[in-house]
């Protein structure tokens, strides 16, 4: 088979493993995005300050969160390919040192947490908002530790292909984050009413509870015996790989994360009715995303699986078969809200000045979501290849340097005098992902011409320019 045939070829087998693997992983992050539905609607209802504090301090513990979930997610690609290639042993020792890495992460990031004091007087917010957020972060900072553990745990099932086990135990996992959020935000079910810490504390029984659990099903379940999983101490010999590969990874998160998020701040600017046109397409955008996302998992490991197995020719149809699933779905899905955009806008506002606004993004939306899948689905397949270091550098040009200082500039400044307001925003935002889908495409259609330089000049010569 030409070069071109293999990245080109949809293998229905390999479509048919990718449905197999993705159809749970969708579920459990829908499932887990919900987490946050219960918690802004019940918050809601119980007080504006309580809303604002909650809206605050749930945006600063998920760009902690994301940013050090990067480096945890180092060790999917990792335990992938040693089952690929049969190594179960080496899948017992990383996964023993990403759960250090976890532990050691965690306790970084809730410190910074749990003394928000310094930067929170930077962002100037109303003082009963500042204290309120005090209290949310340092109680959700305690939250941390089990989040992380839970993702490495997760990692390990996704990467030998139990994403069911995952899912089960976040949608039971959605279940007590209802209730225990019901009794704590209003103090119901003879618990204290704590407002918006309800929501903070409930985030903290739910994800030592999945923590409890995971550790569990793993300790018992016999799949896992083959893995030699025991207690050690950390071992630099792996946590080096695990670094290696997660700091670029978490970084390109971060700035994926804040990248939209500095564009959310910068849309308050234009006032409430923009405000809120653009956060009912943002939340479009979230819930269109887990789409491309679960199939880029699911693409990921099956191909990092291939990787291991030293099948060229099967990662590489692997590969082209998600892109091409991912982007199709995209298009599907785009094309399906641009249809119904006037329902579905209608079932998230009354608002007559909000919903305008949100119709008007609606276009912009669609072209989002089709760019956001194209440059997800590649750098997830990158992440396979354990090719970070490149992505990393094309997200920060494109995603900052184009969509954010783009969008801004056409924004609030225009062509010739003239801004462009929130669908400037959009506009930039949007090419900023078209252009980083095509350069992460660019860059992996280069990997074998970068293998065979490796094979004539060495492997550090060639690992120089990842």
């Amino acid at each position: 088979m030409s070069g071109l045939a293999a990245y080109t070829a949809v293998d229905p087998s390999i479509a048919r493993g990718i449905g197999f693997q993705a159809r749970p992983i969708f579920v459990g992050q829908v499932a887990v995005m919900l987490y946050g539905v219960v918690d802004t609607v019940l918050t809601g209802h119980a007080s504006a300050t309580d809303l604002a504090a909650m809206g605050l301090g749930t945006g600063v513990y998920s760009s902690v969160f994301v940013s050090l979930l990067g480096a945890i997610n180092a060790l999917n690609p990792i335990i992938a390919q040693h089952h690929g290639g049969r190594r179960d042993a080496a899948i017992g020792a990383s996964y023993v040192q990403g759960l250090w890495l976890a532990l050691l992460l965690s306790t970084a990031g809730g410190l910074f947490l749990a003394f928000p004091e310094p930067w929170l007087r930077w962002i100037q917010a109303p003082p009963a908002v500042e204290a309120l957020v005090t209290r949310y972060l340092r109680v959700i900072s305690l939250a941390l530790p089990a989040s992380l553990m839970f993702r490495a745990i997760a990692a390990l099932n996704i990467a030998v292909a139990r994403p069911q086990v995952v899912m089960r135990m976040q949608v039971l996992g959605l279940a007590l984050k209802v209730v225990s959020s019901y009794g704590l935000v209003f103090g119901a079910l003879g618990l204290p009413r704590l407002g918006a810490v309800g929501g903070a504390t409930a985030s903290v029984i739910v994800f030592w509870a999945l923590l409890a659990a995971a550790w569990a099903h793993t300790r018992l379940d016999p799949f896992y015996r083959r893995f030699r999983i025991h207690w050690d101490w950390p071992r630099w010999s792996v946590l080096r790989e695990l670094i290696r590969l997660g700091i670029p990874m978490g970084l390109s998160y971060a700035l994926e994360a804040t990248s939209f998020t500095f564009i959310t701040i910068l849309v308050a600017r234009l006032g409430t009715s923009v405000m809120g046109g653009h956060q009912i397409v943002a939340n479009l955008a979230a819930l269109c995303f887990m789409v491309p996302l679960s199939l880029a998992v699911a693409t990921s490991t099956l191909t990092a699986h291939a990787i291991g197995a030293e099948d060229g020719l099967r990662a590489q149809r692997t590969a082209a078969t998600g892109i091409r699933i991912a982007v199709i779905a995209s298009v599907a899905l785009a094309l399906t809200v641009w249809t119904l955009r006037g329902l579905i806008v209608r079932l998230y506002t009354s608002d007559l000045a909000v919903a305008a606004v949100a119709l008007t993004l609606v276009p912009y939306l669609a072209a989002f979501h089709v760019f956001d899948a194209l440059q997800t689905a590649v750098g997830f397949v990158l992440r396979a290849h354990k090719r970070a270091v490149a992505p990393t550098v094309i997200y920060a040009m494109t995603l900052w340097g184009v969509g954010l200082v783009g969008g801004y500039h056409l924004a609030f400044r225009g062509l010739w005098g003239m801004p462009w307001g929130v669908t400037g925003m959009w506009l930039m935002q949007s090419v900023g992902l078209g252009l980083a889908g095509l350069l992460l495409l660019g860059f992996y259609l280069w990997l074998p011409r970068m293998a065979a330089h490796r094979a004539v000049t060495g492997p550090t010569a060639a690992s120089r320019e990842s």
